[in-house]
């Protein structure tokens, strides 16, 4: 699945297009690495957002492609941070 297609279906950023300019804008790492929009993200992988003075720390747990507002919190884990 698509960084920023998870992020929207996760409920981590509310909409799609405001997660595509994250990337875009750098503000979305990947393992350690800035992430493009279309970079496809997997179980185990270490996400980084960061927004002004705010960033979140999370691993990907659920890359499912139909959530409901209460499974969509399981999809992530979150490392460090708080939520944004």
């Amino acid at each position: 699945m698509r960084i920023d297609k998870f992020l929207k279906i996760s409920r981590v950023i509310k909409r799609r297009t405001v997660a595509q300019e994250a990337c875009d804008g750098g503000h979305i790492e990947i393992n350690g690495r800035v992430a493009k929009p279309a970079k496809d993200v997997k179980i185990g992988d270490v996400v980084k957002i960061t927004f002004g003075g705010r960033s979140m720390t999370f691993e990907i747990l659920d890359v499912g492609e139909k959530q409901t507002k209460q499974s969509a919190e399981n999809m992530y884990r979150l490392i460090e941070g708080e939520e944004l």
